[in-house]
């Protein structure tokens, strides 16, 4: 069933050889097995598709950084931006992702991002890259050294910093699209 987007959300079974490849390309990356909304919307334009999947899978599934620190990253200033699609996807990959924590049951590591299960390093990157995201401008010499101080090599900054550019890309491209959460998502949840 295909919901109703501003852009048509094209299915696997409709899409063309080469979105199906990228879509395959997705759900084997992610550990999925349905592809994401997020890439339904753009599937009637493969070069788009190609080139933001390019994107998410450098930025997001590739690199040091640790993947629980990037989808903080994502769930907050999506949180913050109000970008429902993306504040879902990302908060419930960090969720799942939270036991790497602490195993307390019913632990979420969403509900408190100042918790002091959080390593500082997190806490300080997670403060930091969401300002920078929501107000690039705003960026300073001591945000780069308050994370230098934290740990974080210059290497590691930058992947911090794509994270700010990743979750723009991201959440614009869902709210202008208008798509639902996946009802795959929403079904793992319950």
């Amino acid at each position: 069933m295909v919901a109703a987007y501003r852009f048509k959300a094209i299915e696997y079974e409709e899409a063309s050889a080469e979105v199906r490849e990228i879509y395959r390309d997705t759900m084997q990356t992610m550990s999925t097995p349905f592809v994401l909304n997020w890439f339904k919307c753009q599937g009637a334009n493969p070069t788009l598709l190609r080139g933001n999947w390019q994107k998410v899978k450098a930025t997001l599934f590739s690199g040091q950084l640790p993947m629980l620190l990037k989808q903080l990253i994502l769930y907050s200033v999506s949180q913050r931006r109000g970008c429902q699609y993306c504040t879902f996807l990302h908060g419930a990959t960090a969720d799942a992702l939270g036991p790497q924590l602490c195993d307390i049951e019913g632990f979420k590591v969403t509900d408190d991002l100042e918790s002091s299960v959080l390593p500082s390093s997190y806490k300080t990157a997670i403060r930091i890259v969401t300002r920078c995201a929501l107000d690039p401008l705003s960026t300073t010499d001591d945000d780069f050294e308050a994370l230098r101080d934290e740990g974080f090599s210059d290497a590691e900054i930058q992947e911090l910093m794509a994270q700010a550019d990743l979750v723009n890309m991201l959440n614009t491209i869902a709210d202008v699209s208008g798509i639902a959460i996946d009802a795959e998502l929403l079904g793992m949840q319950g």
